[in-house]
């Protein structure tokens, strides 16, 4: 392994252990505030149903747990990478169009409390252009199912071969 891929390897590997880690925190903070705390913030977006507000709240948290937890594993790196990219892309969109219109909400990313703001704005962009690189880069390698111990171990590695006597 050159040591430009060692290094691609250990910055996917930490994107991914961000990225996820991210998504179970924020996971953690709807989840520990009653759900209707959530569905306010949701709400406030003004892009959904009443019913699919409550919907959303109640399962949104449990999807960002769950994904998380995969992204962090490791396990179904193409789907998983993908997975956050389009749900960031969704977000991120939502959250520029509320900025953009000057709307003073809650982007609702880690529970309650925290307004869109070019520092929001600049965080969860930077999460899309982190997860979308990882996405990228899932797709163009050769699928192999690794684990966060497996790649851990392979980045460890510095394997010295001598060559072959005769």
């Amino acid at each position: 392994m050159t040591f430009r891929n060692r290094l691609l390897q250990i910055l996917l590997l930490l994107l991914r252990l961000g990225v996820g880690g991210i998504f179970v925190y924020a996971a953690w903070t709807k989840l520990r505030d009653p759900w209707t705390l959530f569905a306010i913030s949701i709400d406030a977006y003004h892009v959904l149903p009443q019913w699919a507000v409550l919907v959303v709240a109640r399962t949104l948290p449990w999807l960002e747990l769950a994904l998380g937890i995969v992204l962090v594993s490791g396990f179904w790196r193409r789907t998983s990478t993908l997975a956050a990219s389009a749900l960031l892309t969704f977000f991120f969109a939502l959250m520029v169009r509320a900025y953009v219109r000057g709307e003073t909400i809650d982007c609702g990313c880690f529970g309650p409390g925290e307004a869109i703001s070019p520092l929001t704005l600049l965080r969860d962009g930077a999460l899309l252009g982190g997860s979308v690189f990882m996405a990228v880069m899932a797709w163009r390698r050769p699928r192999q199912a690794g684990t966060l111990r497996r790649e851990a171990q392979q980045i460890s590695e510095t394997v010295v071969t001598a060559p072959p006597r005769d």
